[in-house]
């Protein structure tokens, strides 16, 4: 297929750039890369820490970020030679949705990793609607049908019901959209007339940048939020909300941020692109060897105020293992940060793919696409050949184990189960458009959002 044939083509590019990994001749050797602070940076604080950059012949300088739109717009001018980005990130900017650049990933960050929180109050509200185990507590994963008297409640008293997440094409803005949507409540549509993401909205989500989510749902502003950690935990710790659930209980093992480059300074920069990818690597497997021997350390780095600066305790909540719903309901959740296990790292064509569906099933993919759109889109912007080209150096070097990358990977996951997904729907990367459809709220094939209301 069209996809298969340009990763072989562009891995035997890459693969000729260099014969050791010893002797990367890198072609830029001082480097900027950017970030949000949240836990999921972890392997750009990891490999700055641990001199895994330095190994590489690499002089990085790590660079917060105000917001997601600054980082994008850092990366595309050059300000930034890379970046921690939101999966939807490079796909949106490909495409041409927002700001238009041709942005590409070698390297997926992580797995999981995100929760939905409310407000104490809404809380109290949802409580009588969810099932409770035996010993009293709140029976998880909790559906968003627990939500929806709530939200018919304020829709009767004429309010409007208010919900925050980081950015248009953020995981968390789909994966809050699929939640409320499995629940059976709509959360609006997206046009190219109007880009609020609200048209025929139950619940109106807007965009919050993470380190203020907390400050602005204590101010009443918003009801609720999705968004990473330490966010959702923070929330517990100052008791002004409840994790209602983590996207782990929503999707198994879901895909989370990835490490974004233009593909022109991947183009110009084939050798310094491999060692930073080698890095990014390493930083991944210290994140998860050994059981997660290593988190505790990885807290106390990320605690500092140039990272995520949050108190080492609330990252600690999710980053060892475990999270707390409410005060002193702290649950086992040994994969709600994954950095390495299950592949973590491959950029799966599939996992665009899931991306790309959720923006057509919404509007800001405004027409039906075919299935091999999807796929030139993925193979455009996911780079598994420069991946894997950098892991055959680390395990050339002994620095990686060979059994622990999908050498004769296709690009596309096997796929999720019914019961890996909140709304028991399976997904299959390979048939995208067939996948759309099976989803009971959401644009089908043909439709298009027009006015205020969907044709077709």
């Amino acid at each position: 297929m069209k996809y298969t044939l340009a990763a072989i083509l562009a891995t035997t590019t890459f693969l000729g750039t260099t014969a050791s990994a010893e002797f990367l001749e890198l072609e830029k050797e001082d480097l900027t890369l950017g970030f949000i602070k949240l836990t999921d940076m972890a392997p750009l604080a990891v490999a700055y820490e641990l001199g895994f950059f330095e190994d590489e012949g690499l002089f990085v300088t790590l660079e917060a970020q105000a917001n997601w739109k600054v980082l994008l717009d850092g990366v595309i001018s050059g300000e930034l030679d890379g970046a921690h980005m939101l999966a939807g990130q490079p796909l949106a900017a490909t495409i041409g949705y927002g700001t238009e650049a041709h942005i590409i990933t070698p390297f997926s960050m992580d797995l999981n990793g995100n929760a939905i929180t409310v407000s104490n109050e809404i809380w109290d509200q949802m409580r009588p609607n969810v099932p409770l185990m035996d010993d009293g507590r709140p029976q998880h994963p909790i559906s968003a049908e627990a939500l929806v008297p709530v939200v018919e409640e304020y829709k009767d008293q004429g309010q409007p019901f208010n919900m925050g997440m980081v950015f248009p094409v953020s995981t968390h803005n789909y994966e809050i959209r699929y939640w409320l949507a499995a629940g059976g409540l709509q959360p609006g549509y997206y046009s190219p007339q109007d880009i609020s993401g609200q048209i025929g909205a139950d619940v109106l989500l807007s965009v919050t940048p993470p380190p203020q989510m907390p400050a602005t749902m204590e101010a009443g502003t918003i009801y609720g939020y999705a968004v990473g950690e330490p966010w959702n935990q923070q929330a517990v710790f100052k008791g002004i909300g409840v994790p209602v659930i983590t996207d782990y209980d929503m999707w198994k093992n879901n895909p989370e941020k990835v490490f974004g480059i233009t593909a022109e300074f991947a183009e110009e920069n084939p050798n310094t692109t491999l060692a930073l990818t080698k890095a990014l690597i390493r930083a991944a497997i210290w994140l998860d060897e050994n059981d997660n021997a290593n988190r505790e350390e990885a807290v106390q780095m990320l605690s500092r105020p140039e990272y995520v600066g949050a108190d080492a305790e609330v990252i600690a909540n999710s980053m060892t293992g475990f999270f707390e719903f409410e005060k002193g309901d702290v649950r086992p959740a040994p994969d709600f940060n994954v950095f390495f296990r299950y592949n973590a790292t491959y950029p799966y064509y599939s996992d665009a793919i899931w991306y790309l569906t959720q923006m057509r099933r919404w509007g800001q993919i405004d027409e039906t696409k075919t299935d091999q759109w999807f796929f030139d889109v993925a193979a455009d912007v996911y780079r598994p050949d420069i991946y894997l080209s950098a892991a055959r150096m680390l395990v050339d070097d002994g620095m990686a184990n060979e059994a622990d990358f999908p050498w004769d990977s296709d690009g596309f996951k096997a796929p999720t189960p019914a019961a890996d997904i909140i709304d028991g729907i399976a997904y299959d990367g390979r048939t995208p458009n067939a996948y759309i459809d099976s989803l009971p709220i959401g644009l089908k094939s043909g439709q298009t959002v027009v006015g205020d209301g969907v044709d077709g």
